[in-house]
């Protein structure tokens, strides 16, 4: 594969929200309104690391609507599906610099006819793309967890790379149907009770445990910590000097975002994993959640050290 190839991602963020941020840098409050969710923050990270995106979502509603307008202005294709509810949103207040939730909504449940617009529109994407991603709603009941079973089957099917970034029930689900690259965090993991603790031998455990449930190779991510990779049953320990933290949320998605669009170019999971933890890395630096100079990646990525786990 030519080195300049850019590489080809599919997204599938079936719910997008609507992201309203206040914020106090001088005297006077800022706004911000931006298009978001999980999806979106990887799809903007693919992106702008060169990556040629498609974006699958279903929006609804004034919100929807404002959500389809802001996103033309992505370096990204955005494949639309309208669903008959109204799309999802929340209001976060940051002006002490905490972050303090005003009013959300994550969207009511897909009904039967959306839904089948939606898996059929992004199969038909992501059997064009190298690499499809398959990331969660904001809220879990959005979206019955066998939808990801079913994509993550029938996209690995037809030669894709599978990559989910997923928790809970929606976590089994692809797994039943087969992932190549599974990121989770060690927060979901212990929520859902599948690691005994947060000790590294118990978190290779656990890696170890997905990977017979169905994930080719995994990465966990420890907030903060050094991540943990299972690659080709190889546990490794993902080292990187740290960086002042200014928002570490979208860290994780810019992660997953790293690792597919390395893997999307013909690329190895070790160098998918460096790639992913400088993305993530550097996306704690700033504001902007799912953003970062591909140039400061490319530079952190050298500093990604990844070491044998023994014992």
């Amino acid at each position: 594969m030519p080195a300049d190839d850019p590489g080809t991602v599919m997204v599938f963020a079936p719910v997008p929200q609507l992201t309203v941020t206040i914020e106090q840098q001088s005297a006077e409050p800022e706004l911000h309104v931006h298009p978001g969710g999980q999806g979106i923050w990887q799809a903007r990270m693919c992106a702008a690391l060169g990556a040629s995106v498609t974006l699958c979502i279903a929006v609804g509603g004034e919100i929807g609507e404002i959500i389809s307008l802001l996103l033309r202005d992505e370096n990204i294709e955005v494949r639309t599906v309208r669903r008959s509810s109204g799309s999802g949103w929340y209001v976060h207040d940051r002006r002490d610099g905490t972050r303090t939730t005003v009013a959300e909504n994550a969207s009511s449940p897909f009904g039967r006819h959306d839904l089948d617009e939606m898996t059929g529109a992004t199969l038909a994407a992501g059997m064009r793309a190298r690499v499809s991603i398959l990331s969660g709603p904001a809220s879990p009941d959005v979206v019955a967890p066998d939808v990801y079973r079913r994509l993550a089957t029938d996209l690995g099917t037809h030669g894709g790379t599978v990559i989910a970034d997923l928790s809970g029930d929606h976590l089994t689900a692809v797994l039943e149907g087969g992932v190549d690259f599974l990121k989770v965090s060690h927060e979901e993991l212990l929520d859902a009770g599948r690691a005994r603790d947060d000790s590294v031998s118990a978190l290779v455990d656990t890696a170890r445990d997905l990977r017979k449930e169905g994930a080719g190779a995994v990465l966990i991510s420890r907030a903060g910590q050094p991540g943990i990779a299972l690659l080709d049953d190889e546990p490794l320990l993902v080292e990187l000097p740290s960086l002042q933290v200014v928002d570490h949320r979208g860290a994780g998605d810019s992660m997953t975002a790293g690792v597919a669009t390395v893997l999307s170019r013909g690329g190895k999971p070790h160098e998918a994993v460096r790639t992913g933890t400088a993305a993530g890395a550097l996306n704690v630096t700033r504001h902007g959640l799912g953003t970062g100079r591909k140039e400061a990646i490319a530079e952190l990525t050298k500093r990604v050290r990844l070491s044998p786990i023994t014992g």
